[in-house]
């Protein structure tokens, strides 16, 4: 599926009616990496999952965008686009960041905000790169050139993270416009606004995290005073990967104070 909004094309895919949610993946990837991710933790009934691509990223343009305010902005009309009312908003990493953007810039647009290994403005404290787990056949089923990649972003290294990365990180990264990717991203600073986001919000960070560390995403906890924050030891940048049973328990309670805090003007969300 897909919309323009503006000069620029977004393409998304969707699964499922009800309660709307969006779910935004990080950079040099595209929407199928968050998709199996959330598709995994989030109930399959009572909810409408829509999974855009990020501009410059899988089947998504540019056009007319310079930097990440303009990227703020093309997400903020393409949510008010699906006529669905305010979403649940989830991002990981870049797509945190910009999700962060699209909560304080258009706060109609969102309901609840939920900020995966989030990318700040910049990261600081960051641990090096070290295995948490390497099981002996966790390579069995990639090929060769593909084990590099693999290792510079999981951690935890098993055959059931190698298929995740094989099968739904890896297609991605052959689908990125590296220009203007650098084009946008040296406008790199979103505005994420002075005042603190009213929605329940669920902020989760690896304590192994290489690429953004955790501590900046801790130090979020003070902007956002309906949050639950989790810093998971032994997961790295691909936390959603990593540990998919313990995302799926705090996605749960995020979900569930989101069922509680509805009221008739937004519509009730489904019971779980």
């Amino acid at each position: 599926m897909e919309r323009r909004i503006d000069e620029a094309l977004v393409h998304y895919v969707e699964h499922g009616i009800g309660v709307p949610l969006v779910a935004l993946h990080g950079a040099g990837v595209d929407h199928r990496e968050i998709e199996a991710a959330i598709e995994a933790v989030v109930p399959g009934t009572g909810y409408r999952r829509i999974y855009p691509d990020l501009p410059g990223m899988g089947l998504s343009t540019t056009g007319g965008l310079t930097c990440n305010d303009d990227v703020v902005t093309l997400l903020g009309d393409f949510i008010h686009s699906l006529g669905a009312g305010p979403v649940l908003l989830v991002g990981h990493s870049y797509g945190a960041y910009l999700a962060r953007g699209v909560a304080a810039q258009r706060p109609d647009t969102v309901r609840g905000l939920a900020l995966l290994c989030p990318v700040t403005e910049r990261s600081r404290h960051v641990p090096d790169h070290a295995v948490v787990r390497q099981d002996a056949d966790a390579y069995d089923e990639l090929e060769h050139a593909q084990r590099a990649g693999f290792d510079e972003y999981f951690v935890v290294r098993t055959p059931a993270t190698a298929r995740r990365y094989r099968d739904h990180v890896l297609p991605g990264t052959t689908l990125v416009d590296e220009d203007a990717l650098g084009r946008i991203f040296a406008g790199w600073t979103v505005d994420v606004g002075s005042s603190a986001f009213s929605g329940p919000a669920l902020i989760v960070a690896g304590r192994r995290d290489s690429v953004v560390g955790y501590t900046d995403a801790a130090e979020l906890l003070e902007r956002y005073r309906h949050a639950t924050l989790a810093v998971v030891d032994g997961v790295g940048h691909a936390l959603m990967h990593e540990r998919p049973e313990l995302l799926a328990a705090l996605f749960g309670d995020w979900l569930d104070r989101l069922t509680r805090s509805a009221d008739g003007s937004t519509g009730t969300f489904p019971s779980r």
